[in-house]
């Protein structure tokens, strides 16, 4: 058990028969009345964000999350296929499961899949990823890295809105936590 005192950003945590990843959280301690903890929770079997108050000193169950390192191998369908480099082992995770991650997911990038007991829940992006621009409007000799921006399509079908002075071919560096575009790689 762990106080929500100690909440932290990345915590999973088992609350209401789901297992929730801690997003943001906030102490409140009003003028009147008790203090509490606002938090934003995702289930991790749903993909759902929830917004949860707790009252300060609250007991809930952490969650043993186990993060394996694993490569993504292809997709086949709407099953995707992942391999553990160790043990050869191979899984499968359904489209729909991954949605969001699958806009990041490249043949043979590594990840981690978060597994509670034997339950699988998801793919663990790293912050993030390289991918290469397929299609965007050729950039302009003058144009400026602060001048504006424009939308560049990538490898995964990903598409970011970019600076001007950005072409096809380019390899970017994409933030996974809000699909925004950082740098060139």
């Amino acid at each position: 058990m762990i106080s929500v005192n100690d909440f932290r950003t990345g915590l999973t945590i088992e609350v209401d028969n789901g297992i929730w990843r801690v997003l943001d959280f906030q102490h409140v301690k009003p003028g009147k009345g008790a203090a509490f903890v606002r938090s934003k929770l995702r289930n991790l079997r749903t993909g759902a964000i929830q917004e949860k108050t707790f009252r300060a000193g609250e007991k809930v169950a952490k969650a043993q999350i186990e993060n394996r390192k694993m490569q993504y191998l292809y997709a086949s369908g709407d099953q995707h296929v992942f391999m553990d480099n160790e043990s050869y082992e191979q899984i499968e995770l359904p489209g729909t499961s991954i949605e969001y991650e699958l806009k990041f997911l490249k043949e043979n990038m590594e990840v981690y899949i978060m597994q509670f007991g034997h339950e699988t829940l998801g793919v663990e992006l790293p912050n993030t990823v390289e991918l290469e621009v397929t299609e965007t409007e050729p950039g302009i000799k003058g144009d400026t890295s602060s001048g504006g921006t424009k939308s560049a399509t990538l490898e995964t079908g990903l598409t970011v809105q970019v600076p001007f002075f950005i072409n096809q071919g380019d390899k970017l560096v994409i933030n996974t936590t809000d699909a925004s575009y950082v740098s060139r790689a």
